[in-house]
């Protein structure tokens, strides 16, 4: 795998070409949608500002792109679809996420149609991907975050169907989703279940979450007090819970390092054009040899991180089960992509310690990876046990 900033696949046409539309796309009239809007990265944005995207990138091809053709995608690889994924974190755009479905959209609901009945894919799933619905996804509690067993969200049966109480929290897209997949514990035994459940039912409450440090507004919490769901809503199987919500976990750990890659590449972009145009002492800030070794390393780390991620994607894409090297790449990509968001910070020096500097918004999102989707404590536990047990496990 080469170095560049700038991929550009001449080895896979159809990747080329997707990828040239796609940057088209998020250079000219997303961009131009943001600049109309005047939206930066912690705007409180609604579904008036983010369904004409979904509905734009859906005509355009990419909203669902992933999906087999029989769900209107193409059927996208691994590989392909990291490569995307990482265009869209690169191109510095606000409603980036919204591009490929990422954020309520077909990504999110993608790894679980296997598990749905006809009519569940008909009501909930298939309008997603549609770009007419958008669904949000709740695991996680206050007190339950790498250990999901700590959940105390419980479903209780009622007649055939079920009374849910609960807290959950970070539940991703929620502020604009329609319908939660919630996970809950089943009352009286250790099984779990996963739930579709309406966000506007009774006894169900989203509730503004905590801001996180991105400033980004694009979680809740969802609150449940008694509130029933029928038969129909039951996703899969009851014991099935954990395997939905946890499902595809070496593919998805893996592919969240593309979109970080592409915020890193976004970093390490800025900090060039800043160091070739910023003077100092009569001279451009990157003629000191003190700044070459900074950038030398930050690109070297991000070459470094790039090449694990995409040699796991291509194990996943040969039929492998790449699991150490999932857990490695996210653990690799998180702590190199904050070393060097660190370093832009650094060379781009008061410009970017200010708020509304972009750097500064990169370098606070990319601390976050070190703890979202397993903290790197967590991967470096998984790693240690993948190397000590091996096959056995």
């Amino acid at each position: 795998m080469p170095f560049t900033l700038t991929p550009t696949y001449d080895e896979t046409p159809r990747l080329r070409e997707l990828v040239t539309r796609l940057r088209d796309y998020l250079d000219g009239e997303l961009a131009d949608y943001e600049a109309k809007l005047g939206l930066t990265h912690e705007s409180r944005y609604t579904r008036d500002v983010l369904e004409p995207v979904w509905r734009r990138s859906r005509e355009l091809g990419f909203y669902g792109i992933h999906l087999p053709p029989e769900h209107g995608g193409q059927g996208l690889s691994f590989t392909e679809l990291g490569a995307l994924k990482e265009e869209v974190g690169a191109s510095g755009r606000v409603l980036q996420l919204s591009v490929l479905g990422d954020m309520g959209g077909p990504l999110r609901a993608g790894s679980i149609l296997r598990y749905a009945t006809r009519e569940q894919l008909d009501r909930y799933l298939l309008p997603v991907i549609r770009a007419e619905r958008a669904c949000c996804f709740s695991l996680t509690e206050t007190g339950a975050g790498s250990d999901v067993r700590a959940m105390t969200t419980t479903a209780t049966p009622d007649g055939q169907g079920w009374r849910i109480t609960g807290h959950k929290v970070f539940s991703s897209a929620g502020p604009f989703a329609d319908f939660s997949v919630l996970i809950a514990r089943v009352a009286g035994s250790d099984d779990y279940a996963a739930f579709l459940v309406d966000l506007d039912s009774p006894g169900c409450t989203v509730r503004d979450a905590e801001t996180p440090m991105s400033g980004q507004h694009i979680e809740s919490d969802i609150i449940l007090d008694d509130c029933y769901v029928g038969p129909g809503q039951l996703l899969g199987e009851v014991g099935d819970g954990l395997r939905i919500g946890l499902g595809r976990v070496t593919a998805n750990r893996l592919l969240h390092c593309p979109t970080v890659l592409g915020l890193t590449r976004r970093a390490l972009a800025l900090t060039l054009d800043f160091a070739r145009t910023r003077e100092v002492f009569g001279g451009p800030l990157a003629a000191l040899q003190s700044i070459q070794h900074k950038v030398a390393d930050m690109a070297t780390g991000y070459y470094a991180a790039r090449s694990m991620t995409y040699d796991g994607l291509a194990a996943l894409d040969a039929g492998g089960r790449p699991r150490a090297e999932a857990f490695m790449s996210k653990l690799f990509v998180a702590e190199t992509a904050f070393r060097i968001a660190d370093e832009a910070v650094q060379i781009h020096g008061k410009a970017g310690l200010v708020r509304g500097s972009e750097v500064e918004w990169l370098f606070r999102s990319l601390r976050m990876f070190r703890v979202l989707t397993g903290s790197s404590e967590i991967q470096k536990n998984a790693i240690a046990h993948q190397l000590f047990l091996g096959d056995r496990n």
